[in-house]
């Protein structure tokens, strides 16, 4: 009878070829325009990711 959870034999870390590997979530509310805005994009999560990666990079160049 198989295993009903799979075979750990199969499994197999995830690999990246970030710099540094996607491991915590966060999660943000937003209005309805917006979350149909974004999630109209051809990948969302990557366009946060850009999107929040630019202005943190904005803010700490004005800080500096």
């Amino acid at each position: 009878m198989p295993n009903p959870k799979g075979n750990p034999k199969n499994l197999q870390p995830l690999s990246t070829d970030r710099e540094q590997a996607l491991t915590k979530t966060l999660t943000i509310r937003v209005d309805e325009t917006t979350y149909q805005e974004v999630k109209s994009k051809d990948n969302p999560a990557e366009f946060c990711r850009e999107a929040i990666r630019e202005k943190l990079d904005r803010e700490k160049k004005e800080n500096f």
